[in-house]
């Protein structure tokens, strides 16, 4: 079987951002598949420092959603701020962090698909200090950003499991 990206347009999704999705479905199958097998215990390991994997799950949904919200034009509320400060506790199970992943992915996916192609140049503003960018270009860090995260999340259970 080939790779999201491979699978060709998405019906009724514009093709700037047809990437995103395809990486997003990656992301859930790369997700479920390195996650299977670990225990609690492996889940929420910081070996040698390193972020969990549970941490990486977790970020990588959250930091959608927030960065989503700046895609949106908005700026983050109370409770966006108070998720990020607690993506690194555990205890969440494995089946609870990918349903909070796909759950997220799934708002960010509707957000990105109810754009209107005219706004993907548009600006936008990151953060506290506004930093400058533009609706395609949250769109792409998106993407990238939630790869990079779940990058990592493969390498530390392969890491935890000692393979």
């Amino acid at each position: 079987m080939s790779e999201p990206w491979l699978s060709g347009p998405i019906e009724g999704v514009h093709p700037l951002v047809a990437p995103l999705i395809h990486s997003f479905t990656q992301v859930r199958e790369d997700a479920a598949a390195w996650t299977d097998g670990l225990t609690a215990e492996q889940l929420w390991a910081e070996p040698q420092g390193a972020g969990s994997v549970g941490f990486h799950i977790r970020h990588a949904g959250g930091a959608a959603e927030r960065l989503c919200t700046y895609l949106m034009g908005q700026q983050l509320n109370e409770q966006q701020v108070a998720s990020a400060k607690a993506e690194k506790a555990g205890g969440a199970s494995r089946e609870e962090l990918l349903a909070e992943l796909n759950g997220r992915l799934d708002a960010v996916e509707a957000a990105v698909k109810s754009l209107d192609p005219a706004v993907y140049a548009e600006a936008r503003g990151v953060g506290k200090k506004m930093l400058p960018t533009t609706v395609m270009g949250l769109i792409v860090h998106i993407a990238e950003h939630t790869q990079r995260h779940v990058g990592e999340a493969i390498v530390t259970a392969k890491w935890v499991r000692g393979a």
